[in-house]
Formats: C-alpha cells, structure tokens, sequence
C-alpha cells in the first residue's frame, strides 16, 4: 500500500511539474528592442504605413530573421516552423498587400481573446522599421515565396560539364 500511495504522489508530482512547464512556455513574452541601423528611417515612424517599405531589402530581411527570432519564435517557431502553440506564419500569412494588412493590424493591437492576451501589441513599444523587418523576413520564407535558387536554375554547372565529357566509348 506504501508503494501505490508514493507511486501516486510521484505521478501528482510528475503532473504538477508538466503544467507549470506548459504555463511558462512562453517565457517572457514582452516584446524586446530590435536593432534597426542600416534601415532607412520611416519618415513618421508614429503613422503606420499600410504596405511593407521593405519588402525584399536585404538589410531589413538580415535584421527581421533576429529580431523574429527575439520575439516571435517562442510562440510561433524557429524559423517560422510552428510547434502548434500558433499559427505557422509561413503558411497563414499571405504575400503582397493583404499579408501586409494582417501583420499590421497584429502589431498594432496584438491578439486578445476571452480577456487572455495571445498575442502583446508591438505598437509603442517596438519601432516600426524593426517590425516591418520581420514581416520582411517572413516573406522570404513564405510557402507562396519563390524558391531561393530559381535563378541559379538556367545554368547547372553539373550539366555543363556533362555536355563537355569526352565520350569514354569512342
């Protein structure tokens, strides 16, 4: 009997455990200072624009892969891949001006649902270029992206010395 009553307190105790690691999960999900030198400034950085101002700028996308990785990946995965705790942002946020106005409309004022905060508002807190970075990362890995070697595709190395082999029958 010694033996089942300590075996249940170890599985209360297991359990206890397991939930408060489910509860802090997230860590500390307040949004962090992303470091945008290299950007050009927005001109009223208070005003949010409606389209991304820097949609493939290579700078902004270097910047938005850290500072994803500072801020959103807790929730939504490293590199976008989501383990179930929110949407997969490479599939559920669209290219274009539609994605835009979805990510804007996040930042601005976060996600609250039966009074539980899901996601914090950004606005205020974060500056708009670093945010607009993000969702300029989160193009490039988009599923609707095109691939990253679709230009490397006309010319093959490999195929060019094949055509250039001496045929070893002859």
């Amino acid at each position: 009997m010694q033996i089942v009553k300590r075996s249940v307190s170890v599985v209360v105790a297991a359990l206890g455990l397991v939930a408060c690691v489910n509860l802090f999960a997230h860590g500390d999900v307040t949004p962090q200072a992303i470091d945008i030198s290299g950007l050009e400034p927005i001109k009223d950085s208070k005003v949010w624009l409606d389209t991304n101002p820097y949609s493939g700028n290579e700078r902004a996308v270097e910047i938005g892969h850290a500072a994803y990785a500072q801020n959103c990946a807790r929730c939504h995965g490293i590199d976008a891949v989501s383990g179930g705790i929110a949407p997969d942002l490479r599939e559920t946020l669209p290219l274009g001006a539609e994605g835009d106005e979805i990510f804007k409309e996040r930042m601005v004022n976060g996600a609250i649902r039966n009074g539980v905060t899901y996601m914090p508002k950004f606005d205020g807190i974060v500056a708009q270029e670093g945010l607009w970075s993000i969702r300029a990362w989160l193009e490039t890995v988009s599923v609707d992206a095109p691939p990253k070697d679709a230009k490397k595709e006309d010319a093959k190395p490999e195929e060019k010395q094949e055509e250039t082999k001496p045929d070893a029958k002859k």
